[in-house]
């Protein structure tokens, strides 16, 4: 027997519709401090179907990028305002297929997302991950 893939069997991949139609796998991560230096990476294991920043610091305000280069940029990027106090800023929910964010600026950010089952390598481009060097992206 010729040894073959069998054409039924078929690996998800970015595009799959289904898996952003089901509801997301759970993510948190809570209490990051991206203040200083190089700001602070948080990749998911796999890719978003939706993701929420939450800037929980009064003082200072969270730069958002979806790649190391966006954040560097003067416009791949987006801003979340300082919270008040007992109040925090956060974004809307953001429907992207993203593995990474890179934030920076902030003492207190929670991220929030629901993953699909599409690995995240799925979004490496020829420029790198998450569209790393996309328009847009940086």
């Amino acid at each position: 027997m010729a040894n073959f893939k069998k054409s039924w069997i078929a690996e998800v991949g970015i595009n799959h519709v289904p898996a952003y139609q089901a509801s997301g796998r759970p993510f948190a991560t809570a209490s990051l401090n991206c203040e200083t230096g190089e700001g602070h990476a948080v990749y998911f294991p796999y890719v978003t179907r939706w993701i929420q920043i939450i800037n929980n610091d009064t003082g200072n305000a969270v730069k958002v990028g979806f790649s190391r280069r966006g954040l560097d940029s003067e416009q791949n990027f987006f801003t979340i305002g300082k919270g008040a106090t007992g109040q925090p800023t956060a974004s809307e929910r953001l429907e992207l297929k993203v593995s990474e964010l890179h934030i920076t600026g902030s003492t207190n950010v929670d991220i929030i997302a629901g993953l699909t089952t599409i690995p995240s390598e799925r979004t490496t481009t020829e420029t790198g991950p998450s569209w790393s060097g996309s328009a847009g992206v940086g």
